[in-house]
């Protein structure tokens, strides 16, 4: 749970200085550092207040070089020394001014201090959002354990854990949305210089489907066993192709919505005309590796992974090409703008 609180911390601080143009967009280890070396500054130390604590950084980071780091990294880091040098000359240029107060400095955006602390760690609706997760999970999940998810004994000696995780995971996304509730005009100034990769949009669709890894790696840890490698891939192509498929289908809605589709990063990167079929590669790709992982594993859990994959594409309309049958890319919306426009004006 600890993890999981500094992650929440780590992400909210992100969304703060993204909203105050901190953030970089092009590095995103740097923004992390940025963001953990600010949580750090705003901790309570003694009686230093952020102005002291701010000279004093500008006093002494001149000292700090990257060989006292390495030297530093070998003493207290069991994993081996960091490469901070690029970080260090990046933060020395900016202590030319002052750290800006995160009370009376930052936009408002409708959050206030005691709105964090009136809040509960997980609240109901995100409990309640986090039932249909839990459910697929179980049926999904269970049986790369050897659990029956039809035995009571097997869902709830583990439940309450699971439940709380993937609750808070949901609240820390409820959390998220508000502070990243930028008015529309600004989300699409940032959009207009922010350069894209392939591989940005694959960690992205990849990161989309985290919290069923980190149910299935907690399940692992519960149960006092040793991840199997080989179901923890072949369970990250199967997630993918979901995602994939869940995007295809959500195409519209989310152009509309101005959200993440991994269809419409790939016509931003490569052209209307050429997106649809470098998704299609992709797709064919993953699905060759699918197939290739199902065949290793045994014969009675790909029996039941299998039949489970067909109930949850019967009871899930929005699955459109995995497993069963063909794939379709919608037609690509090349005036993203316009469309939304005609679609405002049809309402």
């Amino acid at each position: 749970m600890e993890d999981l609180r500094k992650l929440e911390e780590e992400q909210r601080m992100l969304m703060f200085m993204q909203s105050h143009g901190v953030v970089s967009s092009s590095n995103k280890d740097s923004s992390r550092f940025l963001a953990n070396l600010i949580l750090l500054v705003i901790k309570p130390c003694g009686n230093l207040d952020l102005n002291e604590k701010c000279s004093l950084i500008c006093e002494q980071i001149p000292k700090i070089s990257s060989s006292f780091l390495e030297q530093a990294s070998l003493l207290f880091n069991s994993q081996g020394p960091v490469q901070m040098e690029d970080k260090v000359s990046g933060f020395q240029k900016s202590c030319v001014g002052s750290f800006p107060s995160p009370v009376s400095d930052r936009k408002d955006n409708g959050l206030k201090k005691k709105d964090f602390e009136d809040m509960a760690v997980v609240g109901l609706d995100a409990m309640q959002r986090a039932n249909s997760t839990l459910e697929d999970f179980c049926r999904s999940y269970f049986m790369f354990h050897g659990m029956d998810m039809n035995h009571p004994q097997s869902i709830f000696k583990f439940l309450p854990v699971l439940s709380f995780t993937e609750s808070y995971i949901y609240q820390m996304d409820s959390l998220n949305e508000k502070m990243v509730n930028l008015p529309t005009k600004e989300v699409a100034f940032l959009e207009s210089g922010l350069e894209i990769s392939v591989e940005d949009v694959m960690r992205a669709i990849h990161l989309k489907s985290f919290d069923y890894r980190v149910l299935n790696l907690l399940l692992y840890r519960l149960r006092g066993e040793k991840v199997n490698d080989l179901h923890m891939e072949f369970l990250s192509i199967s997630e993918f192709l979901v995602e994939v498929s869940d995007d295809l289908f959500d195409y519209e809605d989310d152009v509309l919505e101005n959200n993440f589709n991994i269809l419409r990063m790939f016509v931003r990167i490569f052209g209307p005309s050429t997106a649809p079929i470098m998704l299609a590669n992709y797709i064919a790709e993953a699905e060759e590796k699918y197939n290739n992982l199902l065949n290793t594993l045994d014969p009675q859990l790909r029996s039941s992974y299998q039949r489970r994959c067909e109930e949850a594409t019967k009871e899930g309309g929005n699955i459109s090409g995995h497993p069963l049958g063909t794939w379709s890319i919608p037609p690509v919306i090349v005036d993203e703008e316009l469309h939304r426009s005609n679609y405002l004006s049809s309402k």
